[in-house]
């Protein structure tokens, strides 16, 4: 896990962010041999669960953060094998949701990116509340977390 947040100051918190890779495989792509625009919104999921885990409380929300909303802008055509790279992170934290921003890229082209939103339930498909301060604090000062990455034979 990266630098608690109580180690940093006000100044040198950033909040929590992820990078993870992921490769576009077969059932991902349509039968243009592009990837399906619902590919982003898994591997945009991917990278949330490895950040709430990062975080230390994954097991504890997950089941009980929907999406709210999700905006993306598609820049570029993925192809199967292509390496991306997610990059996810903590926009906002709102008394009962969370804005995310998200960025998928192949090499240092941008092929997606947007927002997403969720809401804290008190239940799986229960009534919204409150994040809980802890929670609060560790989303809005976490900063980046360790990254997950394909080991790509031969780099």
């Amino acid at each position: 896990m990266g630098e608690q947040a109580s180690e940093r100051t006000a100044d040198e918190a950033t909040p929590a962010s992820i990078r993870i890779q992921r490769r576009i495989e077969w059932p991902d792509t349509d039968a243009s041999g592009n990837y399906h625009n619902t590919a982003a919104f898994r591997f945009i999921e991917m990278a949330e669960t490895a950040l709430l885990e990062r975080l230390g409380f994954l097991h504890v929300i997950y089941d009980r953060l929907p999406r709210a909303h999700v905006e993306a802008d598609f820049e570029l055509p993925l192809r199967f094998r292509d390496l991306v790279d997610i990059e996810l992170t903590v926009a906002n934290v709102g008394r009962t949701s969370m804005t995310y921003r998200f960025e998928m890229r192949s090499g240092d082209a941008v092929a997606v990116r947007g927002t997403a939103s969720v809401v804290l339930l008190d239940e799986p498909r229960g009534r919204p509340v409150p994040w809980p301060e802890e929670y609060r604090v560790r989303l809005a000062t976490a900063g980046p977390q360790a990254p997950e990455l394909l080991k790509v034979e031969g780099s």
